[in-house]
Parts: structure tokens; sequence; C-alpha cells
């Protein structure tokens, strides 16, 4: 199906054109007549499949068939997980909303609070928005949400791994009855507890699944390695160097390994950054504008970077450890081959990460081809930093890893003060006065053998 032959409105149609749209994804061509028909949709597709721009349409779509003052209070309402995510859908609705004439503002953490404030007391017709900021503009009465003609909301089951599920439920509970706005959503994952949520507050949802026998993109070459842990980073020398690898995209699980990754990948002369959730807001975008532009052929990303962001021409994503949450590895590897391109995803399996492996191929339906490394791909990294000591060689050196175990001290921080030893005071011995058996266990200890030294003491008890 066409863009066109839908029953779209003059100015989306010239969005589309914008955007370079010209025939609609499965996701689009399943939901477009459902919702455009004013029916509230939940949707299921896997991740680079369209799902943003089916939702966005509808949007626009249903503002313009009513007349709005300018001024009043939002119309719509977008809720999403993550910030990089708000930032993203911002972008392709001014993109497909251009001559709609409509004011959309992105709310979330992390930038000029009092800047976004004064933009929302000025009127926005669409919000997009993470719920934490949104709640807290909410709470001070600078808008309000009882005009919400539509709502969507973005990567739900996040919401719910993320701990938003409240927040969400306290901003749903102040929206107009269900039945008055239509209610969209969608996601890579439908589970269970996410489709309660759909029936709580949608009004008679219709569920929409497109291809979900397998959850993964068919165009993205899947392979795996098995290695240890020592081994790691040699192999990803090495297959940095062997494929040639333009714009990569490199997943960790923890803060601390990808900083540490971080390093030696510059060490060894791969120019990367890293991105976290402990990364200031405007540094996080600034290294994705770069990263966007083709300034940065690395990015190394916690998972705050695997949902919902789309950037073109991303050759291979590596999972450096293997996600805990096997959904995750689905949102991660959707990072490549997106609208219809190639790419390929390597993961690299360690002692840990192998534990995790047969939950990711049992949720994805498909086996992940395994591939064994030669010797030759291993590369000797001649720059090496200080490792951050895993948790299981702590635990070996008598570190239990919480209160008490030990750190590397901070960069330029005085050496530690050693504990003063306490006096040595002479032990005393209980002694049964009728036996004296303390007394000749204690003799039996300190008595020397013969020609070596002057004869033990005795103790008064003998």
């Amino acid at each position: 199906m066409r863009f066109d032959e839908l029953d779209l409105p003059v100015q989306v149609l010239q969005g589309i054109t914008d955007a370079g749209f010209i025939d609609c994804t499965p996701i689009q061509e399943r939901t477009l007549p459902l919702s455009l028909s004013g029916k509230d949709v939940a949707g299921q597709a896997q991740t680079g499949t369209g799902k943003t721009a089916a939702f966005l349409l509808t949007l626009l779509t249903r503002l313009l068939s009513k007349p709005h003052a300018k001024g009043d209070h939002p119309k719509a309402l977008i809720l999403a997980p993550t910030r990089e995510l708000v930032v993203q859908i911002e972008q392709d609705a001014q993109l497909l909303g251009k001559h709609c004439g409509f004011s959309i503002q992105a709310i979330y953490g992390g930038v000029d609070y009092m800047k976004q404030r004064n933009a929302l007391r000025e009127g926005a017709d669409v919000i997009i928005g993470t719920p934490g900021r949104l709640i807290d503009y909410l709470k001070q009465k600078v808008y309000s949400l009882k005009e919400i003609e539509m709502l969507v909301i973005d990567e739900a089951d996040r919401m719910f791994d993320m701990g938003f599920i409240a927040d969400l439920r306290f901003i749903l509970r102040r929206l107009p009855p269900f039945d008055k706005r239509q209610n969209l959503m969608f996601s890579a994952t439908l589970n269970q507890r996410v489709m309660e949520l759909a029936y709580e507050f949608m009004n008679m949802p219709e569920k929409v699944s497109v291809t979900p026998e397998k959850m993964t993109a068919d165009k993205i070459e899947q392979v795996l390695y098995h290695v240890s842990r020592k081994e790691k980073f040699p192999l990803l020398l090495g297959l940095l160097r062997r494929d040639g690898m333009a714009r990569t995209m490199i997943f960790i699980n923890t803060k601390r390994e990808g900083e540490y990754l971080h390093d030696r990948l510059n060490a060894n002369g791969f120019p990367c950054r890293l991105i976290s959730g402990d990364v200031e807001q405007k540094k996080r975008m600034h290294i994705l504008e770069d990263f966007k532009d083709g300034k940065l052929p690395i990015l190394i990303a916690t998972d705050v970077a695997s949902r919902g962001l789309h950037i073109d021409g991303v050759s291979h994503v590596i999972n450096y450890d293997l996600p805990q949450d096997c959904e995750d590895y689905v949102h991660r590897i959707g990072r490549t081959a997106r609208a219809g391109a190639e790419g390929k995803a390597i993961s690299l399996a360690d002692e840990d990460g192998a534990f995790f492996l047969e939950a990711i191929e049992e949720y994805i339906k498909n086996k992940i081809p395994t591939e064994w490394a030669e010797d030759e791909l291993f590369v000797t990294d001649y720059n090496k930093v200080a490792r951050p000591r895993h948790v299981k060689d702590m635990k070996k050196e008598g570190h239990a890893g919480g209160r008490g175990s030990s750190r590397p001290p901070r960069k330029g921080a005085p050496a530690p003060k050693k504990a003063a030893a306490a006096p040595k005071t002479p032990a005393t011995v209980k002694v049964n006065p009728e036996t004296g058996e303390a007394a000749k266990k204690r003799r039996r200890r300190r008595k020397k053998p013969a020609g070596e030294g002057s004869p033990a003491k005795q103790t008064p008890a003998e």
C-alpha cells in the first residue's frame, strides 16, 4: 500500500513527501486503516519498521479534522520511557507535521527546567515526554490534560521494566474518559502486563501483530562467538580491524565496563564515545549527533540507547556483553538494518553471558549462528588500561563486594592512611588449678626444639 492511497489531509501528505516515504511498511499498512477510522490500536512489530510514523500520521490527521484555538490546553499526549526516544519522536513529528501548523513540545529531564516550563505555559498542541517531568509540571498546574483527544504510549513494556508504571497510571487517570479520546499503543513487544494496561485504559483496542513468529528483522545477519572474558577485547580488536566497521554500536551492561572499554579502544586507535544514564543529557545528545553525522565511528552504550533511536547507516551492532533481558537483545540489534537496509549483529558470549543465551534464543524463536574465531583474529592489546576487577575475582581475594570492599583510588586522591596497629597485650590463660591442662598445652606450643635458642619461660602455674 502507498501512502497516497490512504485518506490523509494534504498537509500530512506534504510531510510524507518531505520525509521521502512512498510505500507503507507492514505495520503501517495494517494499523493505519484502523487508527484513521478512529479505533484504538495496540500494535506490535519489530523495531525499525515504522511504528513511530504510524501513530504520528494518525495523530496529525485527527487534530486537523477539528479546528483548535491557539493557546488552549494540549490536544495530544505521547509518552515514551527514555529521553533519547522523546527527542527522536519530536524530530519525526516536526518533519511529518511541518505543514500542519501545530506547536509540538518535548518534555524530558536533564535540560533547562524553566525553558520547558515556559514553553508549556505558552501553549502546545502536542506534548511528547517522559512521565517524571510531565508529572512535575502537572502538579504545578503548568498545563492541563482535560482536553486531550489523542493518547499514544510508545514502548510500554519498557515503562514496566524501568519502573514507570506507577507514574504512567498517575497520568492516565487524569485524562478524559477512555471513550472520549483515541488511544494508540505501539511496541516491539506486547506482553501480558502491557495488554492488561491496554484493556484498562483503552477503548476495546484492536491488537495488531506483524510477523510475531520471528522477533528480529530478516536482513540482520546474526553471529555468535564463544570467548573467555580475558579474550573478549583482543577478539573485539580483531573484528574491528577485519571488518572495517564504518558506523558501529557496541552495547555493554554496566557503565563501569563501558568506561574501561572506551579507554582501551581509544588507546588502540579506535575513536569512540560512551553514553549511559549517568552522562549529562546535553552531552548525550551531542555525542548522538556526532554519531549520526558520521563524525564518530564507534558508539559505546548501555541499554539507554537500545530503543527508539533511528540512526541511518549503522552497519554493525556488537553485544560486547549479552543482555540479561532477552527483549533487550531484540532492541539492541534493531539499531541496524533499519528501513529495509542490511546490517550485522555480533554477540560475544563469555562465561557469564552464556547463561543468558538459551533464554534469548527461545525468545527470538531462532538459534543464533555460531562461529569459532581463528587464532589470528585475536589481536594483542599493547596499550593495556587497568581493568575493573570482576566480582568473582574480588570474592576470591576475600572481598565481599559490599561495605568494606576495596576499590581503586580516584585520580589525584591522597593515599589512604593505614590504621594504627592495636598494641599487643599478653594473652591471658585460664588455668584449671586442679589439672593444669591449659598450662601444659601452652608449654607444648611455646617450647622450642633443642639447640634453637633459650628454653621457653615457665608460667606461674608451673
